[in-house]
């Protein structure tokens, strides 16, 4: 087995952060289904309303993966290990306004750059450190496929 050398690390976790995020590279997503792509298709009033009983608005699940980034900033450049409250934003993010709407939108590119740029600059790619970048790759794309299936009722 050939080992891997960092900077194709970084070149492939960079691909797929960006494919989630925003910048369609073909790897498993089609053209305009990006998290960013799709979240400019969603009017303030739609990322407000709960999809289901149990379920949060499209507005809390951004808030998440946005709570979700933070956590784990916190915990790699500041060695926070404090438990994060993960059901916090499902409580508190409810209905938004086209402006909290559109700051949630800023906050998530935002996030998602500064963490381009961490994966960019990481010094040591170990097994924490490549689990770390997976962790936020595949949490991301798991809530951008909530929020896609959600739009299939949300907007018929």
């Amino acid at each position: 087995m050939t080992a891997i050398e960092p900077q194709e690390f970084v070149n492939t976790i960079t691909q797929l952060l960006d494919e989630t995020f925003a910048v369609h590279q073909g790897i498993y997503l089609d053209k305009k289904n990006s998290l960013l792509e799709t979240l400019d298709t969603v009017s303030a009033a739609e990322a407000s309303i709960p999809v289901g009983g149990k379920c949060g608005s499209l507005a809390a699940q951004v808030a998440h993966v946005i709570f979700y980034i933070e956590s784990f900033e916190r915990y790699a450049l500041q060695g926070d290990q404090t438990p994060p409250d993960w059901s916090q934003v499902w409580r508190t993010v409810e209905k938004v306004s086209e402006e909290e709407w559109q700051a949630y939108k800023d906050q998530l590119r935002t996030a998602y750059e500064r963490m381009r740029r961490l994966f960019e600059r990481n010094p040591l790619w170990n097994q924490d450190t490549m689990g770390g970048a997976l962790s936020i790759v595949v949490h991301s794309a798991y809530h951008l496929s909530e929020i896609r299936q959600a739009l299939c009722v949300l907007q018929k």
